[in-house]
C-alpha cells in the first residue's frame, strides 16, 4: 500500500473504558498521533491512564440514550469529533435461566447491544457527511457460542455481532469501516495472570490493540467486517 492510500485517523472515542483491552488502545492510538478521549461509567480509576496518554476522561451511561448523545457533543466541542469509535462495553449476569432476575438481564443485554448501537448511531451520523470514519465493537466468543448458564452475555453478544454485520452492509460503501472483534479466550490482567505452566495461553491486551490497529489501516479495497483472536492453545 503506498503511503498516499493510508487511511488518516485523527482522534479516537474509547466507550467503556477500565484497565484491559481498552487501556492498551489508548496507549497505543496516542502513541501514533491520536487523540483520544475515553468513557465510562465509573471514571475514578481512569486518571492514570489519562496521564499516560492525554485522553480525556468523559463519564457516560453507555445504556442511555441522552448520556451518549452529551458525550458525543462533549467530544466534539473539546476535541473536534472523533473519526475512530470503539465500543468496548459489555454487561453479563451469570446463573441459571429459570433464576435469573429479569430486570438484571435486561439491564445486560442494554449495555452489551442497545449501548452500542446508540453509540454507532452518534458516530455513524457524525461519520457520514465526510464519508470516512471506522466504528469498532469488541465481540467474545459468546456472540458465537452461547455457553451454559450465560444466556444474558450470549444474547447480548449475538445481537452485537448481528449490529456489526447490518453496519458493515450499510456504512461501508458510504465510506465508513465497522469492524467486528470476537475476542476468543481470556484477556490477561493483573488479577488473571498467565500460568506458569501454559505461557500465552491468555490473549495480551497489548497485542490485541495491535490487531485493532492492523485493521484500521487496511485499504478499503480490501476491508474487513470481522476479526477473531484467540490464544494459540485455545480449543475452538
Amino acid at each position: 500500500m503506498s503511503p498516499m492510500n493510508t487511511p488518516k485517523y485523527r482522534s479516537a472515542l474509547i466507550v467503556g473504558t477500565g484497565p484491559g483491552l481498552s487501556a492498551s488502545l489508548a496507549r497505543l492510538f496516542a502513541k501514533n498521533g491520536l487523540a483520544v478521549a475515553v468513557a465510562a461509567r465509573q471514571t475514578d480509576k481512569l486518571a492514570a491512564l489519562a496521564k499516560e496518554t492525554g485522553a480525556a476522561v468523559h463519564k457516560c451511561n453507555a445504556a442511555d440514550p441522552n448520556d451518549v448523545a452529551a458525550l458525543f457533543e462533549t467530544v466534539a466541542a473539546k476535541g473536534g469529533t472523533p473519526d475512530v469509535v470503539v465500543y468496548n462495553a459489555s454487561g453479563r449476569v451469570r446463573g441459571p435461566l429459570i433464576d435469573l432476575p429479569p430486570e438484571d438481564v435486561r439491564k445486560a443485554i442494554e449495555v452489551s447491544a442497545f449501548g452500542a448501537f446508540l453509540v454507532s448511531q452518534q458516530a455513524a451520523r457524525r461519520m457520514l457527511p465526510n464519508s470516512h470514519g471506522a466504528i469498532f465493537l469488541t465481540g467474545a466468543t459468546a456472540g458465537v457460542k452461547g455457553f451454559a448458564l450465560s444466556s444474558s452475555f450470549a444474547m447480548g453478544k449475538f445481537a452485537l455481532r448481528g449490529l456489526a454485520q447490518s453496519m458493515a452492509r450499510e456504512l461501508s460503501p458510504k465510506g465508513i469501516h465497522v469492524a467486528h472483534f470476537v475476542i476468543d479466550g481470556g484477556i490477561r490482567s493483573a488479577g488473571r495472570p498467565v500460568p506458569d505452566n501454559n505461557p500465552d495461553s491468555l490473549l495480551d491486551p497489548d497485542a490485541i490493540a495491535e490487531t485493532y490497529w492492523a485493521v484500521l489501516q487496511q485499504h478499503r479495497s480490501a476491508w474487513s467486517w470481522e476479526i477473531e483472536v484467540r490464544p494459540w492453545v485455545e480449543n475452538f
